[in-house]
């Protein structure tokens, strides 16, 4: 009876009953499934309120209690670096994978079609650095919260503020923890909605497709992102176990923001410091994209599939480098990972950005996979960062 009681009290218990509860809502009755939309949004929009305050007392405890402020310049530049090659790997097992497997050799006549104007007309616009910033409140945030750190560092009377700046921290967490509670709720409106709106029945066509991201993230999780956690003496599986309301919550909501206060809170459980954390974890949601960067390698060639265009190794070398470069600005702005695949192509030429029309019906679907692997990714390098600045002190046998 305990052990009964255990589990049906586990939050990841509960959201994925309600996750269940929701796809069969949304597909036998969709008109009431779309109106459940209202509960999943609320939830999210909730749950983002603690972004800004988190990252900023996190960053700024952390930066406060570092001796030596050079350690906050190495682990930025270390965090980049890291964020780049693993991306770049991403880039890369997704085009492997496309050019294996092949998803877009199939009927394009059955295809459903949606408007894909919004995003082709912005195609021809050049990345922009100044914009990136702009509309990343992250980032902003982020920079914000670094300023003030150092200056907290440098302050004669840091010690007392630090007192207080923590007693709002554990305030602010403990909020965090009671509107966790409202996870099922939020995870069965999320997608009840998805599956009412856009119908199982969608998936079918360009089925071959969903198959290829899905496997095609789980091979990135478990062989890339699970070599650097051996690397550093962690391991992947217990790692997943631990997030697994945060990973639930992504899956129904499509939004691994909604994740990231309560993911920051559970890797400074796991013992990262709270510098590594703060300046990570925000830094990799604008920069380190692991599953935006699969979707988006595996889109181009999808498309030049659908078409019949041929692509030879250099031109999907070349694929890989704009979108190395590209892919960057996939973060801040709702529907800025189509605009960034419309702007991709535009500069590949050979490849017709129409081809976008064909992914928007199942791109809901889809949503999810890149979002749980972000998270994940994000999770997986706090750790190594922390793990290789010696900022890592475990109080339970987590990992």
């Amino acid at each position: 009876m305990n052990a009964i009681r255990k589990i049906v009290g586990n939050l990841a218990f509960q959201v994925l009953v309600a996750i269940l509860a929701g796809v069969a809502l949304g597909h036998f009755f969709p008109a009431t499934g779309v109106k459940m939309e209202i509960i999943g949004k609320s939830f999210v929009d909730i749950l983002k309120l603690f972004i800004a305050p988190i990252i900023f007392l996190t960053i700024t405890l952390g930066i406060g209690n570092i001796a030596d402020l050079k350690k906050v310049g190495r682990v930025g530049v270390k965090a980049l670096i890291y964020f780049e090659v693993v991306t770049t790997f991403a880039l890369a097992i997704g085009i492997l994978v496309a050019y294996v497997f092949k998803p877009g050799q199939i009927d394009i006549k059955g295809l459903r079609i949606e408007d894909a104007s919004k995003y082709t007309s912005q195609s021809g616009h050049a990345f922009n650095w100044g914009n990136f910033f702009l509309s990343n409140f992250t980032l902003q945030v982020l920079v914000i919260a670094i300023v003030t750190g150092i200056a907290l560092n440098l302050f004669k009377h840091k010690e007392a503020a630090i007192v207080k700046l923590e007693k709002v921290s554990k305030l602010i967490y403990k909020l965090l923890r009671y509107v966790m509670y409202l996870a099922p709720l939020g995870a069965f409106g999320g997608i009840a909605f998805a599956v009412g709106k856009f119908g199982l029945q969608s998936l079918i066509p360009l089925g071959k497709l969903m198959l290829c991201v899905y496997f095609t993230m789980f091979l990135f999780v478990t062989l890339i992102l699970g070599l650097v956690m051996r690397y550093f003496h962690f391991s992947i599986w217990k790692y997943l176990k631990h997030i697994k309301e945060e990973i639930l919550i992504v899956l129904a909501t499509s939004s691994s923001e909604a994740a990231l206060p309560p993911l920051m809170n559970k890797l400074e459980k796991m013992g990262c410091s709270k510098s590594v954390v703060g300046l990570v974890v925000p830094t990799g949601y604008s920069f380190n994209l692991d599953g935006t960067s699969i979707y988006l390698s595996m889109a181009v060639v999808f498309i030049a599939q659908l078409y019949g265009i041929h692509l030879s190794l250099g031109e999907l070398l070349g694929i890989l480098g704009i979108l190395m470069i590209t892919s960057k600005g996939a973060a801040g702005v709702t529907g800025s990972g189509f605009i960034v695949l419309a702007s991709t192509l535009t500069a590949i030429h050979k490849i017709p950005v129409e081809g976008l029309a064909f992914l928007l019906g199942i791109d809901k679907f889809m949503s999810e996979a890149r979002a749980i692997t972000n998270i994940i990714g994000n999770g997986v390098a706090t750790l190594a960062i922390a793990k290789s600045e010696n900022e890592f002190n475990p109080t339970t046998e987590v990992l």
